[in-house]
């Protein structure tokens, strides 16, 4: 289930924070700030942050980038957050040539924020591991102080 983040009005700092956050992720991306330009700012998934977990933000911006050598491009970029006790703390950003691109990296995202559970098989298997290999060592020490 998605937020509706559309629909949540954010502060100026957030925005501000989140304009400068996209700006690293251009230079990062070998594009000169001063002639590059973020057009379009929004955010695709706001998960608000509750007793059990953290938040999480998810912003995506358009532009166009100039590199070095003055080529122009349109670029699609993403900035994800965790928010943790009402702040933001940077993630990870990107910048890419497609939006399709952009997309692949939001089904990673939506992959990380789902929380594991042990209903996955292999966090059984691992949690099983771990009792037998712990039984098998202490039964082990257990038979060497026994028969020492």
């Amino acid at each position: 289930m998605r937020a509706q983040a559309p629909q949540r009005q954010f502060s100026e700092r957030v925005l501000r924070q989140v304009r400068l956050d996209s700006g690293r992720a251009l230079v990062r991306a070998n594009f000169c700030l001063e002639s590059s330009e973020i057009i379009n700012l929004r955010c695709v998934d706001d998960r608000c942050e509750t007793d059990r977990q953290f938040g999480n933000q998810l912003w995506y911006f358009e532009g166009i980038g100039v590199d070095e050598t003055r080529n122009r491009q349109n670029i699609h970029g993403v900035v994800e957050y965790s928010v943790q006790y009402g702040l933001q703390e940077l993630v990870e950003d990107g910048v890419f040539d497609t939006a399709a691109e952009r997309e692949r990296f939001r089904s990673l995202y939506n992959r990380e924020v789902n929380v594991p559970s042990w209903r996955q098989p292999a966090h059984r298997l691992l949690l099983a591991g771990v009792i037998a290999m712990t039984a098998a060592m202490l039964l082990y020490l257990m038979l060497r102080n026994l028969l020492a």
